[in-house]
């Protein structure tokens, strides 16, 4: 455990050793937290138990990208998380934003602010029943200028399970300025189907075209600085899908986007390759499970440059870069005495992007 967490130290891009004359740097965390349960898999923790884990890697991911405890900031996060129960998203809303246990017992609306707060609603009732796949963002540093929710079924703006999906699914969207700098980004999260390879590829569709939209609206109708480049945006989530599946594929071949992962080569990128280990990955228990499932994509992909440079967005040629990125990392999800804090792992991606 000691050499992973030495490994972290410089697997992360050090925010302090950027400016914002370089650009913003961007940290996106996603993570399936595995929701809460009292049906417990072998070697699976009560959430009592996993909790304390999440939430001080959360601490360390997000350490001086929050916005608290700094005159200026030097970089900015956001989180996407997976199969959270409102209890847990309760948990980590008043973990992030320093409340006391006696404080956060107190009351069972989510705690909202000072420092994070969150969008996303639960997919089964699009109010608090089920999981959510919420966004969270650091509100000193951001303004929310839209939010919406899409269920990935042919009705997608109500509660409701699409083709062969064993479950209702959704996509929260987000549109954030951040108050320093007035950039725009948009920011998509989303958990699809475990059970139906049709749902997945047709999700991904609804996903693509809820990019689009969003990005083209709030191109040409509200962001007149944008207007000639096109809204930058993050996707990320678990998308019960390897790499050579339908769903990876069909956002592949949208060409809309770039999987942060093969935006850098392997010796730039920390950690493993697989993203769900399930809670007994050194045996036969969810063996086909097992793999890289869960993603940060950025895009679009024309404005995503390499790891060397990013360009002025001055300039308006070929050449012309908003994003670079700068590091990727898959964190460990087991610590001391075999304790797992989900069945999958922490993705982490490090990104820089140019100013306006």
């Amino acid at each position: 455990m000691l050499k992973a967490l030495l490994g972290m130290q410089w697997a992360f891009t050090d925010p302090t050793a950027r400016t914002m004359h370089d650009g913003l740097p961007l940290r996106v965390i996603t993570h399936n937290i595995r929701y809460a349960t009292n049906s417990l898999f072998k070697n699976e923790r009560p959430w009592s138990e996993r909790r304390p884990m999440i939430m001080s890697q959360l601490g360390l991911t997000t350490k001086a990208l929050d916005g608290i405890n700094t005159v200026d900031s030097a970089g900015a996060s956001f989180i996407c998380m997976q199969e959270v129960l409102h209890g847990q998203l309760h948990d980590i809303l008043g973990g992030l934003n320093q409340l006391t246990e006696s404080e956060l017992s107190a009351s069972s609306n989510l705690p909202e602010g000072p420092y994070w707060s969150h969008i996303g609603v639960a997919r089964e009732d699009g109010k608090q029943k089920g999981e959510y796949s919420p966004i969270l963002y650091p509100t000193k540093l951001f303004t929310l200028l839209h939010y919406e929710n899409t269920w990935l079924s042919p009705t997608p703006d109500k509660p409701s399970k699409g083709w062969d999906a064993g479950s209702e699914r959704i996509l929260t969207t987000g549109v954030f300025e951040h108050k320093a700098t007035k950039q725009r980004i948009a920011a998509f999260n989303t958990h699809l189907d475990n059970a139906g390879s049709v749902a997945r590829e047709k999700s991904v569709a609804i996903i693509i075209e809820t990019i689009e939209r969003i990005c083209s609206e709030w191109t040409t109708k509200h962001d007149e600085v944008s207007a000639s480049t096109g809204l930058n945006f993050v996707l990320a989530g678990d998308f019960n899908s390897f790499p050579t599946q339908e769903a990876y594929k069909a956002v592949l071949a949208s060409d809309a986007m770039v999987d942060t992962h093969d935006a850098l080569p392997k010796t730039a990128r920390f950690g493993d390759e697989v993203t769900f280990t399930g809670f007994q990955p050194d045996t036969d228990e969810d063996k086909d499970e097992i793999g890289r499932i869960d993603f940060i994509w950025v895009g679009p992909k024309s404005r995503v440059g390499t790891e060397t440079a990013v360009e002025s967005t001055s300039g308006t040629g070929n050449g012309h870069k908003d994003w670079r990125v700068d590091g990727y990392s898959v964190l460990p999800n087991v610590f001391d005495g075999g304790v797992f804090c989900s069945d999958h792992r922490c993705v982490v991606a490090d990104l820089l992007l140019a100013h306006s």
